[in-house]
């Protein structure tokens, strides 16, 4: 009898993550919790006894496609040539990001509240400055491109794939790589705007949390 239990409490976590995973998709992360519940058969109650929080719903519902980003910035960080790196690196992450509102959503913004999101974000963007700095350092970057610059092109990106998901899903790679041509070192020239500082973009990110 306690196995069916633990059998039928397993089944309705399953559900309610891949109701998660479609409403996350479609919705971004301010999804409701409701339909959830709804589209899992199970009642909010049931949801929160599973998942207390939205971001513990959130972050069961995102795990294959944050492994999929991982195993394939694994790949972007081992390549010999550092400018392959950094375009392979944004590719995967743009990759990823596209086709899941609710993976676009929790790559633009911050969730100081969550120290499980802080940690992810803290990985990506050491990532991220590893892969620009090691192009910079071969001459294959322009120097001065920030860490800030790469999160304004995922925001970019983000709006890019809302508009063209529908009709042309792959859109993204073009602008992607007309902007990897812009960051290319040869093709530098005086910027008259100044990078976002760490704790500006770092703000951006969590206003961008609470914007409804």
């Amino acid at each position: 009898m306690q196995r069916s239990l633990r059998r039928d409490a397993r089944e309705r976590r399953d559900r309610l993550v891949a109701a998660a995973q479609a409403e996350f998709a479609a919705h971004g992360v301010d999804a409701s919790l409701e339909k959830i519940a709804r589209d899992a058969d199970v009642a909010i109650g049931t949801l929160y006894r599973h998942f207390p929080t939205r971001m513990d719903l959130l972050l069961a519902a995102l795990e294959p496609r944050l492994q999929a980003f991982l195993d394939g910035a694994a790949q972007a960080l081992e390549m010999v040539d550092p400018w392959d790196a950094f375009t392979s690196y944004l590719e995967n992450l743009f990759a990823v990001q596209a086709g899941d509102r609710g993976f676009n959503d929790f790559l633009s913004r911050r969730f100081p509240g969550n120290a499980h999101t802080e940690h992810i974000h803290d990985v990506m963007c050491q990532q991220i400055e590893t892969v620009l700095t090691r192009a910079q350092a071969a001459g294959k970057a322009r120097a001065d491109i920030t860490q800030a610059d790469i999160v304004n092109l995922i925001w970019s990106n983000g709006r890019i794939i809302d508009a063209t998901s529908a009709k042309a899903p792959t859109a993204w790679r073009r602008q992607l790589h007309l902007m990897l041509d812009a960051y290319r070192a040869e093709r530098a020239h005086p910027i008259p705007e100044p990078p976002m500082t760490d704790e500006q973009l770092y703000d951006a990110m969590v206003h961008l949390s609470k914007v409804k």
